[in-house]
């Protein structure tokens, strides 16, 4: 085993706490953060054209808004939110669509089901189930089924990592291989043991050792495309979430493919949401440069 995934056996509980445990390092979180993403994200509901709460499985949070440019053809940045896979809801991740819309962008928000009413395992094939609704209902949703970009924070990010591992043919016969154009995995959680090992964490995910080792994307999901990917950090996070985001880059970056790391200046896990929404910002530029099909620029 390399030695990117033997790194957990100098950690012990409380350690692991202070990496991932993030809201407990922002006590504002609660009284700040999700009260102004939520206010955002009621703003952008009222005044984008949108289209909310469309089913896409039988699960109960299996829905997702579409956020739309008015140009069908316009290239859709597919967002799936963090929360640790066990907090969480579309509606207070709204507030990213609006900036994007502006500049040309159609946005899908994918809520899911959450732990531990579900598993992560589960969570995964949701999210399987929304890009294949998308793409098939492409046309009735007003958007490009040849132009997906998916993104996700966090929990997110582990998502995104998976779709681009998703063998879309295997998944459905009627889907193209090249289904995702790009990926914009953001902290993404590419290993999953050390989560495991956050006591405070899992004992709502209620993940267990074999989970853990069959949904890592660093050790059983490879991406299966060579689509370009854009693995971003914020630059004021912990050491692991650097540790987890230059792992997948070092690992899975190829002559053909395409990944790169960009490292958000000055923010945590939770501000360089901020950054992503700021049209002025080299993030919101570097995502827009995805979305173009532009891949990876300097």
């Amino acid at each position: 085993m390399s030695d990117h995934l033997t790194f957990h056996t100098r950690f012990g509980p409380d350690e692991f706490d202070a990496q991932y445990n993030l809201r407990a390092g922002r006590p504002d979180y609660e009284v700040t953060v999700i009260p102004g993403w939520s206010s955002d994200s009621e703003t952008a509901r009222a005044t984008c054209d949108c289209s909310l709460d469309l089913r896409y499985g039988e699960g109960e949070k299996q829905r997702l808004d579409v956020f739309r440019c008015l140009d069908a053809a316009a290239p859709t940045l597919v967002y799936f939110h963090g929360g640790y896979w066990q907090r969480g809801d579309k509606s207070i991740y709204s507030f990213i669509a609006p900036s994007f819309v502006a500049a040309g962008f159609n946005v899908v928000v994918v809520g899911y089901d959450l732990c531990p009413s579900v598993t992560i395992t589960r969570i995964s094939e949701e999210a399987r189930e929304a890009m294949a609704y998308i793409w098939r209902n492409a046309r009735d949703l007003g958007i490009n089924p040849d132009r997906i970009t998916v993104m996700g924070h966090s929990a997110g990010g582990h998502i995104t990592q998976m779709m681009m591992a998703t063998d879309w043919p295997a998944f459905g016969d009627d889907l193209p291989a090249d289904l995702i154009k790009s990926g914009i995995p953001v902290s993404p959680l590419s290993y999953l043991e050390p989560v495991r090992l956050t006591e405070a964490l899992n004992a709502g995910i209620r993940m267990d050792p074999t989970e853990a080792e069959a949904e890592s994307p660093m050790t059983n999901h490879p991406p299966v495309t060579n689509a370009p990917q854009l693995v971003v950090v914020g630059g004021a996070e912990t050491e692991e979430f650097h540790r987890q985001a230059r792992m997948y880059v070092e690992k899975y970056e190829t002559a053909d493919r395409k990944v790169g790391l960009y490292f958000v200046p000055g923010v945590d896990h939770f501000d360089e949401l901020n950054v992503l929404v700021d049209p002025a910002s080299p993030f919101f530029k570097h995502t827009c440069d995805m979305l173009q099909g532009k891949g990876l620029q300097s």
